[in-house]
């Protein structure tokens, strides 16, 4: 079986906040598999902010005029491999196209589940295990503790809330509009608030009196100076991502008051999903009993086709999505 593949390319570095004409598309042609060789078409792409950072110049970055990659959901359509079979449903981190041939490496057969299968993508895959390594291995939480989200109505956040929820957590979460506010009160914050009504501390204050045990940081900036200033003693920081830094194009200052981590006994911890190999067997289990009993709740926004997957991207950072972000390709 013959596949026609159109890829996104990086065409160029961005500068600041990518466009479109960062991007261009390649067609590929992939006729029907060799011995110990698979054919995907590729179902659903995600595109995600830690991507920015691997459009710069930088070790391990996307190359210039090669197909980007990211985390991909898609169906085996021919197989000469014993391991897969036609019709099989794999994850595989070969987004950013609609296709591709492969030996079998790096894929991975998808469970069956009643669930929609991008359920694999989010809460029960990369985006859910990046939720649950920051608050129980990166930021140690406890039962009865104070966790402040930020960037509570993303895929990551509204994710961590609710996992900080269900191990008995008090949970405040900031997000950028009403509609995600609500969002965020809909699956079980205690308090939510939209960061460009008011004072970022104020906010905290008034949603945790008593201070924030542990702050789980998607945004960096004066989100994390904020969080500083309301910590209580021996709290810890996650340090997952800094969406409001991503597409600068100098260097910002850190935040002004970080020695008060030195009086409070801060532990402030950056972590990337995997660094806790030991957590993976029970987030599969926590997770899926979650899922199952309905006692998680996720999002989505759904962009279609392969040459929209840029714009995707670039919505991102302008707010765009509530929940995870996923490029439907067929």
């Amino acid at each position: 079986m013959a596949l026609t593949s159109t890829e996104v390319h990086l065409a160029r570095r961005p500068s600041g906040l990518p466009v479109p004409d960062d991007f261009v598309f390649v067609d590929q042609q992939f006729d029907d598999p060799g011995a110990g060789e698979v054919l995907v078409q590729n179902l659903y792409i995600s595109v995600d902010p830690y991507m920015r950072g691997r459009m710069n110049e930088a070790p391990g970055g996307y190359s210039l005029n090669e197909a980007m990659y990211g985390s991909a959901i898609g169906r085996v359509v021919a197989s000469r491999n014993d391991d897969f079979r036609e019709g099989d449903l794999v994850s595989s981190n070969l987004g950013w196209r609609e296709g591709f041939m492969s030996d079998g490496s790096g894929l991975n057969r998808l469970p069956e589940t009643s669930l929609p299968v991008t359920v694999h993508m989010g809460p029960l895959g990369m985006t859910g295990r990046t939720a649950y390594d920051g608050l129980v291995g990166a930021a140690e939480m406890r039962e009865g503790e104070t966790v402040f989200v930020s960037g509570a109505a993303g895929a990551v956040g509204s994710i961590a809330g609710q996992i900080a929820r269900l191990k008995g957590c008090n949970t405040v979460g900031s997000a950028g509009s009403a509609e995600k506010v609500a969002f965020c009160r809909e699956i079980g914050f205690d308090h939510a608030f939209d960061y460009h009504d008011g004072d970022l501390l104020s906010h905290l204050r008034e949603g945790a009196p008593d201070g924030l045990d542990v702050y789980f940081d998607n945004v960096g900036g004066d989100h994390l100076e904020a969080a500083l200033a309301h910590m209580r003693l021996l709290g810890r920081i996650a340090i997952c991502g800094g969406i409001s830094r991503y597409n600068d194009t100098e260097p910002a200052p850190g935040p002004r008051n970080l020695l008060v981590a030195i009086g409070l006994r801060l532990t402030l911890r950056g972590f990337v999903v995997g660094n806790f190999p030991e957590l993976r067997e029970p987030f599969e289990e926590e997770m899926t009993s979650w899922l199952e009993d309905g006692q998680i709740v996720w999002r989505e926004t759904i962009r279609e086709g392969i040459r929209n997957a840029p714009n995707a991207f670039i919505g991102l950072f302008r707010g765009e999505n509530v929940g995870k972000m996923i490029v439907k390709l067929a």
